[in-house]
């Protein structure tokens, strides 16, 4: 039975989920999950959920926790990657101080300035981790989860010769959202999505060999339809296609959104269905303002599952578990994994990050040849894949000036800010972060 462990074990959402999911999989019972977070109260309120689950389902799997990282990469099969380098104390630094250069983003994990230094807290970590997993379990596969997700697997890729992957829900969660605005069982819709990580396109959408996409565009006219998702849907009028990331997240990765005050406002105002409160709360930067709150009651959320009866454990929609039963048991999937652009997306840049379609078995993660792009979203994509070349690029050769440049080419920044604010921002965000970028010393 395979060793699978959780670095950063902490994150308890995700490591109920992902534990819940491979409990639903009877050919993996057995097996040994190491959990490991810096944050021992954490890592003990999380162990003790673990060991629940696992007694309340009878299972045979073995629960072990740690502070000590390479004792949980020791003979390691499976390593999950769920870090937060700094906490929601570095992550209020991403988005406060450039929004003190006019740069509002709403999430900041994924480009942007805050993407950017997320990318380099994390990447101090991540190559600690592949330095460990190279002497202590060379052949484990990681399965790395952790936001900015380009950045990360495009570093891993240019620092490591460890197997990795990528992964994220977005293409499943838009593709059930989008059968459900089609009104087509979910079961029955056919997709093939291609591009990077958060900026994945539904290059086709179809029912039974009907295409689904005049049927998008007609439902888009209807204004409930239309709130559901109003950056995605007007990212598809002008550009044909429907793209994975939800329309708060999307908003800060193009330069048309949130540029000036009367714009922003004009986004905000679009946002107008319930299930964008997050994104409304506080106006922008809303996402930080909800996991403070969700934080706030982390360990309560915790004690009232452990005084449960029983805790809900039903398969989700992650790709991890499936990846793991896939390898173990040889049984054929499909899945969108990040990957390496070894000539799979051809109008983008060889050895970029791209997440495409790849089919898993008992040989691993083999990714699908895609093509061309249609021009108009790889030349969306790029303004992207830019930042984030410079960004990993920082990281490997510790220059700060090639951080500056990276920002200087992201979409939002630089429809905001002059070259001279750039630097600023850039050096007030390096001086207010030194604490976790150890590698910038």
């Amino acid at each position: 039975m395979p060793k699978i462990a959780f670095i950063g074990a902490g994150s308890a959402v995700f490591t109920r989920n992902l534990l819940g999911d491979l409990l639903t999989y009877p050919e993996l019972d057995g097996s040994t999950i190491s959990l490991m977070d810096i944050d021992a109260n954490r890592l003990k309120a999380v162990e003790s959920l673990a060991k629940k689950m696992v007694e309340q389902e009878g299972s045979k799997m073995v629960i072990e926790a740690t502070t000590d990282r390479s004792q949980a990469l020791q003979n390691a099969d499976y390593v999950v990657i769920t870090i937060q380098v700094g906490g929601l104390k570095a992550y209020e630094l991403d988005i406060e101080i450039p929004r003190k250069y006019g740069v509002e983003q709403c999430v900041g994990d994924t480009i942007g300035p805050g993407g950017v230094f997320r990318g380099l807290r994390h990447l101090a970590v991540i190559e600690e981790i592949c330095n460990d997993l190279e002497e202590l379990s060379p052949d484990a596969l990681i399965l790395q989860y952790t936001n900015p997700m380009a950045i990360l697997c495009w570093g891993i890729s240019s620092m490591s010769s460890i197997r990795f992957v990528g992964l994220c829900h977005s293409v499943q969660g838009t593709s059930e959202e989008l059968a459900h605005i089609a009104g087509v069982p979910y079961e029955e819709l056919s997709y093939w999505v291609a591009g990077i990580n958060h900026m994945s396109w539904f290059l086709r959408l179809e029912h039974k060999g009907r295409d689904l996409y005049p049927l998008l565009f007609e439902k888009m006219s209807d204004p409930d339809t239309y709130a559901l998702d109003p950056i995605r849907f007007d990212l598809m009028k002008h550009f044909g296609y429907f793209v994975t990331e939800s329309s708060g997240h999307a908003s800060e990765y193009y330069p048309y959104f949130r540029k000036r005050q009367d714009v922003l406002e004009q986004t905000l105002a679009k946002f107008t269905h319930p299930r964008h409160g997050w994104f409304k709360f506080g106006q922008t930067g809303g996402y930080l303002k909800h996991c403070f709150e969700v934080a706030d009651h982390y360990y309560e959320d915790i004690e009232d599952q452990l005084k449960a009866d029983k805790i809900e454990i039903r398969r989700s929609r992650e790709y991890g578990a499936q990846i793991i039963h896939s390898i173990e048991t040889n049984t054929p999937r499909r899945i969108n994994g990040n990957v390496t652009n070894y000539d799979l997306i051809t109008n983008l840049p060889y050895g970029c990050c791209v997440e495409v379609p790849c089919l898993v078995d008992n040989t691993g993660i083999n990714p699908c040849y895609v093509g061309d792009l249609p021009p108009q979203l790889a030349g969306l994509i790029r303004t992207n894949v830019n930042l984030q070349e410079l960004a990993v690029l920082g990281h490997i050769h510790r220059d700060k000036t090639l951080v500056k440049q990276a920002i200087k080419m992201d979409p939002l920044t630089a429809a905001v800010c002059s070259l001279e604010e750039i630097d600023n921002m850039v050096d007030e965000l390096f001086d207010a972060q030194k604490e976790w970028l150890p590698q910038f010393d």
